[in-house]
């Protein structure tokens, strides 16, 4: 097999649309591929291991990271601060393996900024109608209809930079949507300019005798 360098994988889409779903369907079907462990300031929960479910630090180590460039992307939600460190991501690619981030367009647009930014393959995944979008939110039963209505104003938000993204998909059907994603991972990781041993493997071919 053909060395070649990982990729980075930004999964987004508004809340509801399938996208944990199909993040974990894909995990499933490519053992290899692994989350971007985030970092944060805020404290860990019940239940929650450093470096499993967060990279737990101060707010002074996760701002020297962010001045020393070491943070893909990052944000303050709820006075808290959240980010992806390089450092593992750029391990993983030399190593030939897929990081996935779910983020939402503005961490997209971090990451495709970053020097990391080349490896980046971006999809955005849509739901086949709003109407339907909203079917999906009140049917977790979990949320209030005053959060629906936020949930559902933040989606048009989201949905309106779809044009950023290199692949759109309309999640009408989970396996159709699945198979698709599979075969965007598929091409992408067969680009010649992916394969960082390629050019060696064609050098020893020609220097081959018949």
């Amino acid at each position: 097999m053909i060395d070649r360098t990982g990729l980075m994988v930004i999964l987004s889409s508004p809340s509801g649309a399938g996208k944990s779903t199909l993040a974990r369907r894909l995990m499933e079907w490519d053992a290899g591929l692994r989350f971007s462990v985030s970092a944060t300031t805020r404290a860990p929960r019940p239940g929650e291991v450093d470096g499993v479910d967060y990279h737990f630090t101060s707010r002074a180590g996760f701002e020297q990271m962010v001045a020393d460039g070491q943070m893909l992307e990052h944000a303050e939600v709820f006075g808290n601060l959240y980010g992806s460190p390089r450092g593992p991501v750029e391990q993983a690619m030399l190593a030939g393996r897929d990081t996935l981030f779910d983020v939402d367009w503005q961490g997209g647009q971090q990451i495709r900024a970053s020097a990391l930014g080349r490896h980046v393959v971006s999809i955005f995944v849509l739901p086949p109608s709003l109407p339907e979008l909203e079917r999906r939110l009140r049917g977790r039963g979990q949320d209030s209809d005053a959060v629906i209505a936020g949930r559902m104003e933040k989606s048009r938000s989201e949905i309106s930079h779809w044009a950023e993204y290199d692949y759109v998909l309309v999640n009408d059907d989970l396996d159709e949507t699945e198979a698709r994603m599979r075969a965007i991972l598929t091409a992408e990781r067969l680009r010649r300019d992916r394969q960082s041993g390629l050019g060696g493997f064609v050098r020893a071919l020609m220097a081959e005798e018949a």
